[in-house]
């Protein structure tokens, strides 16, 4: 881990080595994990409503077998290949490259993932919402298609794809906001963190450049970045070496409701 730190500000950076880890099916699926869970080590801590992140691959087939759910908002991005899911309330879906699959776990719920076909990538990202509400009430599942997802083009050289947020295709209790920022060579892409919130981000494809206040770091594809601001920053993510791609998720360091105590 790097750390840049100052008073209006902290930056954490970490590289694919320096986080979590795991795997499925015999080690058909394996992961890395920029957020593991409170348990395990490596990667970064849970900050605000972002509970966990992190980026599955699979080679061929294969399968995370069933297993239960309770309370917590957990959204899969597929990034190549296609997932499956099937669950206990009778869903039985499949999502391709650039869509996303989300359950809202409520009272309870048991599921399944299925990766298919040479090479799956995705990423699986859980958001903790009120559980004092979300405990009583019934899970839910919904997906997403690439295609439904919103799109704006930026003067500046960067698409952004609108994933979860007021803008975004789809909407969870989690006070948070997703998107996905494509660079243009030398594009670049600039976002305002108000004080007490937080901006995380994986470089899916690509190099880039984070600078926030006169500060910079340059980060590799699945190189994750977190900044905590205590005070309003800015932040500005620039292409290097050609076009880019990454995941960013921003949110209130406090949703205004109590979390989860591990």
């Amino acid at each position: 881990m790097n750390t840049q730190t100052n008073a209006r500000y902290t930056l954490e950076t970490y590289t694919p080595e320096q986080q979590g880890s795991g795997a499925f099916d015999g080690g058909k699926i394996t992961e890395i994990k920029p957020i593991p869970f409170p348990h395990e080590s490596g990667g970064a801590s849970r900050t605000g409503p972002l509970l966990y992140w992190a980026w599955a691959s699979a080679k061929g087939d294969g399968v995370i077998g069933m297993h239960p759910h309770q309370g917590f908002e957990i959204i899969s991005y597929v990034m190549e290949g296609s997932v499956g899911h099937t669950d206990t309330a009778g869903n039985n879906r499949r999502v391709s490259a650039g869509g996303i699959q989300v359950m809202q776990t409520g009272s309870g719920i048991s599921h399944q993932e299925e990766m298919y076909g040479e090479r799956t990538e995705f990423f699986q990202i859980w958001f903790e919402p009120n559980m004092r509400k979300t405990l009583r009430q019934p899970p839910t599942y919904s997906d997403v298609h690439d295609s439904q997802f919103p799109r704006e083009t930026l003067e500046s050289g960067a698409r952004v794809k609108r994933i979860v947020g007021p803008e975004g295709a789809a909407r969870i209790e989690a006070p948070i906001e997703w998107n996905e920022i494509s660079l243009e060579a030398n594009g670049s892409y600039r976002a305002t963190l108000d004080a007490q919130s937080l901006a995380a981000m994986v470089v899916t494809e690509g190099n880039v450049q984070l600078d926030i206040e006169g500060q910079s770091k340059a980060l590799d594809r699945r190189d994750f970045a977190q900044a905590k601001a205590d005070e309003k920053v800015s932040l500005t993510i620039k292409a290097t070496n050609g076009p880019a791609r990454f995941a960013i998720i921003t949110a209130p360091l406090d949703p205004g409701y109590p979390l989860v105590q591990f």
